[in-house]
């Protein structure tokens, strides 16, 4: 078996799993962090529902530590009394990212499993731990019953070959990986990542790779985890754990090999992750703001790097530096070891530890016009505020800071590019706008009782007095695009409210040509859209915005791996074509979705189209009417 189905066939009782199969799945460590908390807590007290293990739960508070939004402080207010009435462990404002804060207290082991309403808790494969991102419903189940549903995916191995050039830093190779597998070529699938460069990767370097597998697609990035690693979680956890690793006659889908001589330093284009270019064909590009930390780049290693090419330096007259430590742990080394004093004396601003411009709640939000380079992990329109972001690595965002314009960390000029008067003009590559060349510096539990049973043994049975109706009418949207974020869904400017009612309202509010959806849907409409729908987020908002307004369904070519989830346990129909153009489907043409025969039908002309299964699983849940209510029908 490979890394994850060692891991899932581990938690769930059985001696093998293959891909496909569902299972219900024990899950070790289980966070809930400042805005998904307040929907978990909501959907625990709605429900009824006790807390399985509050030993095994935790709540982080990361995505606003500062508590500067009043919506975000009042989650955070409710958690800490849910917390105090349950006895659930709060890692409160000033403690950093949840996700780091797993590994770094030891509460989550390699062989472990983890979820967060955190989208990039799998994170946790640079220990070799599942983790997952998943929704308040799935988490509030997780909670509640100390188990979940879960389908195995399949797997891909993608062998680094060749020696790692200097100056080729952790980011770099993500983004390289990025480049070359896109944000849906490798949907669905556990990766692991071998090779003799990639088994001499630091902690932090596993770190930055595994934290962007969701802007891949994938369910996880996979390490295994060497000596350094085994030693360093035992010291932080204090006890003996069963590391997994992947059997040498282990079936992958697919296999890749990548010789790491031809990657080169690279950064994200605005607005896509996976649109990226190598750093020379950008460099000159005037810049307002760098912003270095978040999941991604905020380890120590990152601010040590940072704080090598800023000693000494100013951030370039008119830029502004934002640096934001992972964890509290990661600021205090900074100050024990001078990093503060330097950064403070280069002109950059540094706040308490957590998410920061990455989630737009705590400090580097972008005005409109802003230029900005960043070091974390996504940069969809409106992610970080407004303007343009450039993802890249801490070396290429500390020397832009510098040199006040994009470039590399062999380029840093002596004199930083000025602002000049009247309509701004990007930079000339290693030219000052003042004059002059711009020269080099160099440089596992029984589930809780009373709580509903496994979707496993369950699975098929969605019978009942109340059954909902399989055959729905409704007119249709033909949304035609592909990699539609939950960004562009629901903002994340929106992502404290936490009833339903007010959600509909914000429905593709920032999808291009689409702003005004809510006010021209109707209920009963049903969406047709393209491949990897909402991938991005965990947020469960940007599911319940459609079923706010009263939409019945979704169809895509494929969706985002938690925003599936979300779907399937919010109750609310999804389903995948193959090609639906035999249909010759117009605008608001009426259509027939049949969930239990899977078909479309154009009722405009007659003609009918299957549609991938609509799983017995969905059809429970469905049924039920979301996650928390199977077996209480």
């Amino acid at each position: 078996m490979t890394i994850i189905e060692k891991i899932i066939a581990r938690h769930s009782g059985r001696e093998k799993v293959v891909p496909g199969e569902i299972v219900d799945v024990q899950i070790d460590v289980r966070l809930a962090r400042d805005f998904g908390g307040a929907n978990v807590v909501k959907n625990l007290v709605d429900n009824g529902l006790r807390i399985a293990d509050p030993a095994k739960t935790w709540f982080t508070f990361d995505c606003n530590p500062t508590g500067s939004d009043q919506k975000y402080a009042a989650n955070q207010q409710s958690c800490r009394i849910f917390a105090r009435e349950h006895q659930i462990p709060v890692y409160d404002l000033n403690s950093g990212i949840g996700t780091h804060l797993a590994i770094d207290q030891g509460l989550a082991l390699p062989g472990d499993t983890l979820v967060s309403t955190d989208s990039h808790a799998n994170i946790l494969g640079a220990i070799g731990c599942f983790g997952q991102g998943m929704g308040d419903r799935d988490i509030a189940a997780v909670w509640s019953r100390g188990a979940i549903w879960f389908k195995v995916p399949p797997s891909v191995k993608i062998t680094l070959a060749g020696k790692r050039p200097d100056g080729l830093h952790a980011k770099d190779i993500v983004l390289n990986l990025l480049h070359r597998f896109g944000a849906n070529s490798l949907l669905g699938y556990a990766v692991e990542i071998d090779g003799d460069e990639a088994d001499r990767l630091t902690l932090d370097e596993r770190i930055t790779i595994s934290s962007m597998a969701t802007e891949m697609g994938a369910i996880a990035l996979f390490f295994t985890p060497n000596e350094e690693i085994l030693t360093y979680c035992y010291q932080r956890s204090g006890r003996e754990f069963s590391p997994v690793f992947a059997d040498p006659e282990a079936s992958y889908e697919k296999t890749f090999t990548l010789d790491l001589a031809e990657f080169l330093p690279a950064l994200s284009l605005p607005g896509k992750p996976h649109d990226v270019v190598p750093v020379q064909e950008v460099k000159g590009r005037k810049i307002d703001s760098v912003f270095i930390g978040s999941c991604t780049n905020g380890r120590m290693e990152d601010l040590r790097l940072a704080a090598s090419l800023l000693k000494g330096r100013k951030v370039a007259p008119g830029v502004v530096l934002k640096i934001v430590p992972a964890t509290d742990e990661i600021w205090n080394s900074c100050l024990e070891e001078g990093l503060l004093a330097i950064f403070k004396e280069s002109g950059a601003l540094v706040s308490n530890a957590g998410c920061a411009g990455c989630a737009s709640g705590q400090v580097g939000q972008n005005g409109p016009g802003e230029v900005t380079v960043s070091t974390g992990n996504r940069n969809f329109a409106g992610k970080q505020g407004k303007g343009e972001v450039y993802l890249a690595s801490p070396a290429t965002a500390a020397a832009s800071a510098i040199a006040g314009y994009i470039t590399t960390s062999a380029e840093i000029p002596e004199i930083p590019a000025l602002f000049g008067t009247g309509q701004a003009e990007p930079a000339q590559p290693g030219v000052n706008p003042d004059g002059g060349n711009a020269t080099s510096s160099g440089g596992t539990e029984t589930a809780a009782s009373g709580t509903s049973a496994s979707l496993e043994s369950h699975a098929g049975d969605s019978g009942g007095k109340n059954r909902k109706p399989t055959l729905l009418e409704g007119k249709v949207w033909l949304v035609m695009e592909d990699n539609i974020d939950t960004d562009m869904i629901f903002h994340n400017c929106h992502l404290a409210i936490t009833e339903l009612a007010e959600m509909g309202a914000h429905a593709f509010g920032n999808l291009k040509g689409w702003e005004d959806y809510a006010s021209r849907s109707e209920p009963g409409d049903i969406i047709l859209t393209g491949s990897n729908f909402g991938a991005g987020s965990s947020r469960q908002q940007a599911v319940d915005c459609f079923r706010a307004l009263g939409n019945l369904a979704i169809i895509a070519r494929s969706f985002g791996a938690i925003y599936e989830r979300n779907a399937i346990n919010a109750g609310f129909p999804i389903l995948t074509f193959d090609d639906f153009s035999p249909l010759q489907l117009k605008q608001r043409d009426r259509v027939l979705l049949d969930l239990e025969k899977s078909t479309l039908k154009n009722l405009e002309n007659g003609i009918e189209i299957s549609l991938n299964p609509f799983s017995p699983v969905q059809m429970q849940i469905y049924q039920a009417g979301d996650l928390l209510k199977v077996g209480n029908q």
